[in-house]
Parts: structure tokens; C-alpha cells; sequence
């Protein structure tokens, strides 16, 4: 093994711990910081305390499905810009004609999502 190729591998797995520990990190945060015991007040029990205010209404309520789609359109941009980013990166190192034009057909590609989500009326907000 090359010792770029090395150092290259060791990068990656520190990426990988750190974005493990990330993941991880929260869960083992709430084990330890959470109350052991469940607090009761007068008249309330069980009832999660967020701001020191009662809750208004029932917790479920219904979104329309408008909200996922906008996330589901905001995800592919999300993908957009992970792969154009390392992209951009590295343009302009050998082989310009053909970066150019795979990042045209992916770009073009992503686009349709924009098309297809205007002709089934994602971007248009209706109240009901």
C-alpha cells in the first residue's frame, strides 16, 4: 500500500468514529442525564415537563402531506449538493470535458424533480 493511500485510509476512519460517536453520543447523553425516578406534581403524573407550561390539546395531530413532500424534495437537493461538492473539488485536474458533462446529465437529471414536483402541484399551497 501507498503511504498517501494510508494516510487517505486514516482520515476515513477517523471520519467514520467521529460521525459514530455523533450518532451515539446523544443516546449515551440521555442514560446518563435523565431523572432515575418519575416526577409527581399535584394532580399531574406522568406528564413530561418541557417549558413549566400545561399542554394545549392532544399531541397528534395531522400534517398535511405537503410537509413530506417538501422534505422529500429538499433531500434531493440535499443529495445534490453532497455529490457537487467533492465535485467541485477536484474539477479542473485532468479530464474537464467529461466532468463537465456528467455534471451536466446529473444536474439535468435532478431538475426533473423540480418539473415533476411543479406539475403535481407540490409547490402550490393549499389550505383546507
Amino acid at each position: 500500500m501507498n503511504d498517501l493511500m494510508v494516510g487517505d485510509l486514516i482520515y476515513v476512519c477517523a471520519f467514520a468514529l467521529i460521525g459514530l460517536g455523533f450518532a451515539i453520543g446523544p443516546l449515551v447523553a440521555v442514560v446518563f442525564l435523565s431523572p432515575r425516578r418519575v416526577r409527581q406534581t399535584v394532580g399531574k403524573t406522568n406528564q413530561p415537563i418541557e417549558c413549566g407550561m400545561d399542554p394545549i390539546g392532544d399531541a397528534w395531530i395531522r400534517y398535511s402531506a405537503v410537509y413530506y413532500l417538501y422534505a422529500l424534495v429538499f433531500v434531493a437537493f440535499a443529495v445534490d449538493v453532497l455529490f457537487l461538492i467533492p465535485v467541485a473539488l477536484v474539477y479542473g485536474r485532468g479530464f474537464e470535458i467529461r466532468d463537465f458533462v456528467e455534471l451536466v446529465i446529473f444536474v439535468g437529471i435532478l431538475s426533473l424533480v423540480i418539473v415533476y414536483a411543479w406539475k403535481k402541484g407540490i409547490f402550490e399551497w393549499k389550505r383546507r
